[in-house]
């Protein structure tokens, strides 16, 4: 076996095994294992890792920084073993990052601010399904850590409802390590907005949870867990 072969299995050997614990966390926490997707997050990773993983089944990839997922998205576009893979971009939204987001991504996870919101609407194509947006919910009001307060998470909501090349669909956090009861605090706010919006029928995801709290996560309604080096390796 060369040395390509070995690292491919050692990707699928550990993908697979992430899925596995994912499977565990929700026998748990008696939920369905359909519950809840894995985001593979590829950034720093090369394309031919997100092939692998591609043609094994894995959908949705995870990228933080912009040109090197540009780079990759245009790689595998058009390729049939790889047709379907969901972007999600994952890292901070710069202004003059909008276009670019809005015309190649499938999903943003950081949304934390109107204007972004309406910059991603409107240089949204009219020719591609509405952007899946999360909001990022900074739950621990760090001055270090993006993200929206929750005391700003009403009116964020209600001002994304109005963009029509938006598709609203829950929360991402990054919760800090000492906060034990973050997942909690999240669920709650996640529900309240629900039964404050029924309108809002797209509400449906809380992306949180890693591969070191992913169990915890589950457990607290976590409906997509974020896994890189669990996957992938260490970064480059």
């Amino acid at each position: 076996m060369n040395t390509e072969n070995r690292a491919t299995d050692k990707l699928l050997s550990r993908w697979r095994q992430v899925n596995a614990e994912i499977e565990e966390a929700c026998k748990q926490s008696h939920r369905r294992i359909d519950d809840v997707q894995l985001l593979a997050v590829s950034k720093t990773k090369p394309v031919e890792m997100i092939s692998a993983l591609a043609e094994r089944g894995q959908r949705d990839f995870g990228e933080n920084y912009l040109q090197e997922a540009l780079e990759k998205i245009t790689q595998l576009r058009g390729k049939a073993e790889v047709e379907g893979i969901v972007w999600h971009y994952i890292g901070s939204i710069q202004r003059n990052k909008t276009r670019d987001i809005a015309e190649h991504f499938d999903w943003v996870q950081t949304l934390e601010r109107d204007i972004i919101a309406k910059r991603l609407n409107d240089q949204r194509p009219d020719s591609m399904a509405a952007l899946n947006v999360l909001i990022q919910l900074n739950i621990d009001d760090e001055d270090s850590k993006s993200g929206c307060t929750p005391e700003q998470l009403p009116e964020l909501i209600a001002s994304i409802k109005g963009y029509e090349r938006l598709q609203l669909r829950g929360l991402m956090i990054i919760p800090a390590k000492a906060d034990t009861d973050a997942f909690a605090r999240t669920q709650q706010l996640f529900d309240e907005m629900q039964q404050a919006h029924p309108d809002l029928s797209s509400w449906d995801t809380l992306s949180m949870g890693m591969s070191a709290d992913m169990t915890e996560a589950v457990a607290h309604g976590s409906t997509m867990v974020r896994v890189g080096s669990a996957i992938f390796g260490a970064r480059d």
